[in-house]
């Protein structure tokens, strides 16, 4: 997987000023699908793992680089901003100084002028350090098809904290409901759940995906008319076991699974929805035993 990440920066770095390109949809452009298959990956993994590790969305990164390498241009002189804004991807001195000042935070005429101030992104290069500091407990889990019911919303995505939109949800369902969908729970993972769906491969904050608060059935038992419903297939499940301050254990066990658990083992993540379930916790919620789902299938 590191070399895999490291070949993608390649691949972006390969493509910076083409200028075919929409200066918007550079990533877009970038054959990531056909890069994955080639190093016996999926897009989807490769995207979500790069997202975990780099600590930005590639769509993000490939902004950054690409101002960056813009700005050196401008600093050297020579063509004029027309020329270099084409290069780059953007048919309008105008839409170049927008994507410009959104990474650099000047115009570019004033570090024409001025040589800077100027916020360069380094071109990445990801390196595996093992220090085993981060046990996983970990289990691998063969299941057939079943359902997530519960209540659904859709949420901006929160990495750090307590996610308030989430909080607000769970918190408007009178404590009857949670009583109901609790019995309502006949497989695993059992008891009430926290699952997150449609989350965007680049994981970017703020980007919004679906938070079901729920339970788990069987694939052939009936679903209230009142309930949320998703799907899940038959498949693998990396179950990862935290227990400690909450959500920080949590919190931290899902950023080790990218920097730890998947460069170490032969699964890859496949698309589905993520479940969290609270096995137990203090009354104020401060600590808590939790059970990380992740949908995995071999490397």
């Amino acid at each position: 997987m590191i070399s895999a990440l490291n070949r993608l920066v390649d691949l972006v770095e390969e493509h910076l000023t083409e200028e075919y390109l929409a200066g918007e949809h550079l990533t877009e452009e970038l054959d990531v699908d056909g890069l994955a298959r080639t190093l016996g990956t999926t897009e989807y993994h490769l995207r979500r793992m790069f997202s975990s590790l780099a600590g930005m969305p590639l769509s993000e990164y490939v902004r950054r680089r690409r101002m960056t390498v813009a700005a050196a241009d401008l600093v050297r002189g020579g063509d004029d901003l027309l020329r270099i804004a084409v290069r780059y991807g953007y048919g309008s001195t105008e839409a170049f100084g927008r994507a410009f000042r959104a990474v650099h935070g000047a115009n570019p005429g004033d570090v024409r002028r001025d040589g800077g101030p100027l916020r360069t992104q380094p071109q990445l290069r990801f390196r595996l350090t093992v220090e085993g500091s981060f046990p996983m407990h970990t289990r691998i889990v063969d299941r057939p098809a079943f359902r997530l019911v519960g209540h659904a919303t859709r949420v901006p995505l929160v990495h750090r904290g307590v996610n308030p939109h989430i909080q607000q949800h769970i918190a408007a369902l009178p404590m009857e409901e949670h009583v109901r969908l609790k019995a309502l729970s006949d497989t695993e993972p059992g008891g009430l759940l926290q699952v997150t769906d449609d989350l965007d491969p680049d994981a970017a904050e703020g980007t919004e995906l679906t938070y079901l608060h729920g339970v788990a059935v069987a694939g052939d038992a009936p679903t209230p008319a009142d309930l949320d419903a998703i799907e899940v297939p038959a498949g693998r499940w990396a179950v990862f076991r935290t227990s400690g301050p909450h959500p920080e254990t949590l919190q931290n066990t899902w950023a080790a699974t990218a920097t730890d658990w998947f460069p170490s083992n032969p699964w890859r993540l496949r698309p589905g929805p993520s479940i969290v379930a609270i096995l137990d916790r203090a009354d104020d919620f401060s600590t808590a035993t939790c059970e990380l789902w992740l949908p995995v299938e071999p490397n």
